[in-house]
């Protein structure tokens, strides 16, 4: 990424919105005075606190509020807290100059959304949730949701790609994990049976099932984190997650199947409780592995 592609993204957007126009949303009002307009609309500010907010020029944000107070949209008293200090207050023209404002901003957006097709604007959505937390230097966080169409999928193909580059296993392990989620998504018993995306920036990055063995016992399967959502505590929420269903659901055990070196997902297991009950030296997926089940008893 260089300055001249985020240059050009810049006029790119910035045409797309109609931020050159000579007037915002085809206003009297610059952009800069329909954000002051906007800010102005939560609640009285006093004057220096506004500024700061807005990053702008004592000067030149003294020049906008003039033109309010002349046109009527806002008025200007003294702070009770400061004398010298003054809090602006929207009147009732300007509150209905936001309210105009607000209405064109909602049918432009609507709009522009409307040339995105519905499959795509989750995508547009997490991108710009992206952009913006890498600008501001806002630390990643994630979240977890249940299953949405598509998940079954995607939980399929990552375990595939990411088994393969760091297992080194062949495709017989994906067509297992295709039989699992194919039994998950035909089979499935709500009050029993549960599964989790954890996304970051509204990507999918982890995934964990929580599936019936029979009526005392559930099954923690497919617990996945990508590597660049590492360190984040997900994979442990995961569990938890699953875990804490489990009790809910009435199960007295969660049994595991997992293959000996995956030392992330064992430090995980041994920190909730679970213990290693069989270990089966096998020839699976192309590789010679140490098959392990492990308990935990709820």
């Amino acid at each position: 990424m260089t300055v001249a592609d985020v240059r050009a993204f810049n006029r790119f957007y910035t045409g797309v919105i109609g931020v050159l126009d000579r007037g915002y949303l085809a206003s009297p009002y610059s952009l800069t005075e329909a954000r002051v307009l906007f800010e102005l609309a939560g609640g009285p500010r006093e004057v220096p606190d506004l500024r700061a907010d807005l990053d702008l020029d004592a000067g030149y944000l003294s020049r906008i509020l003039t033109r309010f107070d002349r046109d009527g949209l806002v008025t200007r008293t003294a702070s009770e807290r400061d004398s010298r200090r003054h809090v602006v207050t929207l009147t009732e023209r300007g509150g209905a100059a936001f309210a105009e404002l607000d209405a064109r901003s909602e049918a432009e957006v609507g709009a522009l959304l409307d040339r995105v097709p519905p499959s795509d604007r989750h995508e547009l959505v997490a991108a710009m949730r992206k952009v913006e937390r890498l600008l501001t230097g806002v630390p990643r966080s994630y979240l977890l949701r249940p299953l949405r169409p598509g998940d079954l999928g995607w939980v399929v193909n990552r375990h595939g790609v990411r088994y393969a580059e760091e297992c080194g296993f062949d495709r017989t392990f994906e067509a297992l994990v295709a039989g699992v989620v194919a039994e998950y998504g035909e089979g499935r018993s709500p009050d029993r049976e549960a599964a989790w995306i954890a996304e970051v920036d509204g990507e999918p990055v982890g995934s964990v099932f929580c599936m019936r063995v029979d009526d005392r016992t559930a099954k923690l399967r497919l617990l996945l984190v990508e590597p660049a959502a590492r360190g984040l505590g997900i994979g442990a929420r995961l569990v938890e997650e699953c875990l804490a269903f489990a009790r809910r659901a009435g199960y007295g055990r969660v049994v595991l199947w997992t293959v000996a070196g995956l030392a992330a997902s064992r430090h995980i297991y041994e920190k909730v409780g679970f213990t290693v009950d069989t270990r089966t030296p096998e020839r699976l997926f192309g590789r010679d592995v140490e098959a392990q089940t492990w308990s935990l008893d709820l």
